[in-house]
């Protein structure tokens, strides 16, 4: 670990001299990549520093220690030293986590697909539900989310809706959504009052830059159509909705949600390179499949990962074995609890699994 920290300080010192150099400053797009790099090093360089700062007061502490004669003196040397002790092994953690490799897509924006699974027009209210907390949560970290596409039922629910959210670390906090979520109620459409299970899918994918996935134009059917369901004036009036297919993959991505024709063919082309992503990711892993199937964050959207239970008024995440009575603001946007502890159990899994590495 130290090796690799002393590599990453040498580093953090070149990137210094270097966004100082008004030659690679004359190039901006290069000095905003070093920029970049810098910052994100810095955490790390002084965090290093921290360390090595208390690794260099514990051996002060124990030098006066063993010269020391007065008992008291030795006493407070010796707290001093315990407490130096525990620092470091606190510093050294933190160390730890930072060292995991950062998922390249972290900081991006995501797509969030969520369509209603077993249970009909009941799973279709619950995708509803589940798109006003995801909503709620992203206002709580002021990110922006904008519908893509949404095919909406006759009482409010939702068969599918796509939406995209924008906001720093959105990727980060969101990746662990992915998969199958369940609910325990009565539902509305039930005049018998008895408890029903449904269940809806959600899928995380993060946005994808046109650099990182290249479509063939000649690989796509673009069909346009008039828009249906709920709207303004131009529903049924103007041909703004789009369909593209992906033809060598059979992938389909419709949107209708703008007035404007070449907007939805945006935002649909938006859609359908993160899919093509996910889908890339997906093969490229097959030969992982059953470690990603170990992991926390592993983003199998076919996976059950949470049950919602309303008559209990509780919430459990299946993954990590984590209960919460208080699904009331957890359906208002109130998930960070869950999160931050689905995080930590993902980076106690690469932790052991980085040490394995070394062994």
């Amino acid at each position: 670990m130290l090796d690799k920290l002393h590599f990453i300080e040498n580093k953090y010192e070149e990137l210094s001299i270097k966004i100082s150099d008004p030659s690679v400053m004359a190039d901006q797009k290069e000095w905003q990549k070093l920029c970049k790099e810098h910052a994100d090093l810095e955490i790390i360089v002084t965090k290093y520093r921290e360390y090595k700062q208390v690794l260099e007061d514990i051996e002060a502490a124990k030098e006066m220690i063993s010269q020391e004669e007065d008992k008291d003196m030795k006493e407070m040397l010796q707290e001093e030293l315990k407490e130096l002790t525990e620092k470091e092994e606190e510093t050294k953690k933190e160390l730890q986590i930072m060292l995991i490799p950062k998922d390249p897509n972290d900081d991006k924006n995501v797509f969030v697909e969520i369509r209603g699974g077993t249970g009909g027009e009941e799973a279709a209210l619950f995708a509803a539900d589940l798109f006003r907390m995801y909503t709620r949560y992203a206002e709580s970290k002021g990110w922006k989310v904008e519908v893509m596409s949404a095919n909406e039922t006759d009482i409010g629910g939702f068969k599918e809706i796509v939406f995209m959210i924008s906001g720093t670390g959105a990727y980060s906090r969101l990746k662990y959504e992915s998969g199958v979520h369940r609910v325990q109620r009565v539902p509305d459409t039930e005049a018998s009052g008895r408890i029903h299970t449904s269940a809806t899918t959600v899928a995380v994918l993060p946005e994808v830059e046109e650099v990182d996935i290249e479509i063939n134009p000649n690989d796509l059917r673009i069909d346009v159509y008039r828009s249906s369901g709920h709207g303004g004036q131009c529903v049924n009036t103007t041909d703004s909705a789009v369909r593209i297919t992906h033809l060598p993959t059979g992938l389909v991505v419709t949107c209708q949600d703008e007035k404007s024709q070449l907007k939805n063919k945006e935002k649909a082309l938006k859609v359908l390179r993160a899919r093509l992503y996910e889908k890339a990711e997906a093969e490229r892993n097959a030969s992982i499949a059953a470690d990603r199937r170990n992991q926390v964050g592993s983003g199998d959207r076919s996976e059950r990962i949470r049950t919602y239970n309303f008559p209990q008024g509780r919430v459990t995440d299946h993954r990590i074995g984590l209960t919460l009575y208080k699904l009331d603001s957890f359906m208002n946007g109130d998930l960070d609890e869950i999160i931050n502890a689905l995080i930590t159990a993902d980076q106690a899994e690469k932790l052991q699994k980085m040490g394995n590495n070394e062994v």
